[in-house]
């Protein structure tokens, strides 16, 4: 188990060196020296969990999928705050998660072909398609909306967003772009009374990721209880 952990441990290191690396020279200017210089570890390490430099890449770029969604909590209140949460959270966190930002360096940027960039784009027009279909279940999104194409819009969107961003001011600006992304487009997609209480405010981001910690620790203080009351009955 110690060996099975530390071989996780140097798999996310190298992860972790390959997107700043990417981040700051791109796929075609970066160099397996370079990565294995940041992440401290040895070419043979390095190979054996990636078999060339494109197959790293190809992991931090579907890196991006294994992010902080928004929890699915049948009880969540709004779907809608959901969506909203997705790309908020997003914006957050591109501030503050390296293996993020490479990530989305390697999925925007226009250079070598020979990666397949498309995963990202795929997945978040999954996830995005799947909340608008239970929001408009449940009644919260206008009757017009086509979860698939709408979904499709939001993901082109919030790219054109974050490139803008992130020419202009190095993704500072980020959260702003993506409040002005969603007061534009939420009245369009929400029925009002869901609309007037959506958090789509510069910040969100934050809130909602104090809001799923505070979820994640309920739950787990609950799973304790429950295992020490079927202790105390056996």
């Amino acid at each position: 188990m110690a060996k099975q952990d530390r071989a996780i441990r140097t798999r996310q290191s190298i992860l972790e060196a390959a997107a700043v690396v990417f981040d700051e020279r791109g796929y075609d200017a970066a160099t397996i020296t370079e990565i294995l210089s940041r992440a401290e570890v040895t070419k043979g390490a390095l190979y054996f969990h990636f078999a060339s430099k494109e197959d790293l890449a190809l992991a931090v770029i579907d890196a991006q999928m294994v992010t902080d969604l928004p929890a699915g909590d049948p009880g969540r209140s709004s779907k809608m705050q959901e969506l909203v949460d997705m790309g908020m959270i997003f914006a957050h966190r591109l501030l503050v998660d390296p293996l993020l930002r490479g990530s989305v360096r390697l999925t925007l940027e226009h250079g070598s072909t020979t990666l397949n960039r498309s995963s990202p784009f795929n997945g978040w027009t999954e996830v995005h398609t799947r909340v608008l279909a239970e929001g408009k279940e449940r009644g919260e999104v206008l009757p017009h909306v086509n979860p698939a194409d709408t979904a499709e819009l939001i993901v082109g969107a919030y790219a054109g967003i974050n490139t803008m961003s992130a020419v202009a001011t190095n993704r500072q600006d980020l959260e702003r772009r993506a409040t002005v992304l969603y007061e534009h487009l939420m009245p369009s997609v929400a029925v009002p009374s869901v609309l007037a209480r959506l958090d789509m405010a510069p910040g969100r981001g934050a809130r909602a990721l104090a809001e799923q910690e505070r979820l994640r620790r309920s739950a787990a203080e609950a799973e304790a209880a429950h295992g020490v009351a079927a202790v105390g009955v056996a």
